[in-house]
């Protein structure tokens, strides 16, 4: 993974930490009501429009997702902040298929975070990842 933040920017330093740990309390270990309600605001704003808005939406949803896809987890790639602003770009395994040769979806994820390192809003673009597509420019999505 690459990281990309000022270490002398203790409140990125501290988002960057406090998202990774969501991502992987959330998705990878399975507890996404735990993680919504420790690192995500009450009053969180969601631009995905399949997501709903607050820490418990969030947490239900997420949720589902760990309660039907055993297999469901999270590569973070590369992962940039800067304050309260932190963007990750990852690649979702397993959350809308149980096959493990599935290749998922690659995200970028952007989260504003408030004073105590919680996350108040999230923007993403996500992209199915094929196998059967050969680049044409030669490069991967990661």
């Amino acid at each position: 993974m690459i990281e990309i933040f000022d270490p002398a920017d203790a409140r990125a330093v501290r988002n960057k930490d406090n998202l990774l740990a969501f991502y992987q309390r959330a998705i990878d270990e399975k507890q996404p009501l735990e993680a919504a309600r420790d690192l995500i605001a009450e009053d969180y704003i969601q631009h995905n429009p399949q997501l709903p808005d607050g820490a418990a939406g969030l947490g239900m949803a997420f949720n589902a997702i760990a309660q039907t896809r055993a297999n469901a987890r999270v590569v973070v790639h590369r992962i940039i902040a800067s304050g309260d602003w932190v963007w990750a770009h990852v690649n979702f395994l397993g959350l809308y298929n149980d096959d493990v040769d599935d290749l998922g979806v690659a995200g970028v994820d952007i989260w504003k975070m408030d004073a105590d390192g919680v996350a108040v809003e999230h923007w993403d673009v996500l992209q199915p990842v094929a196998a059967a597509v050969s680049p044409v420019n030669g490069h991967g999505m990661f």
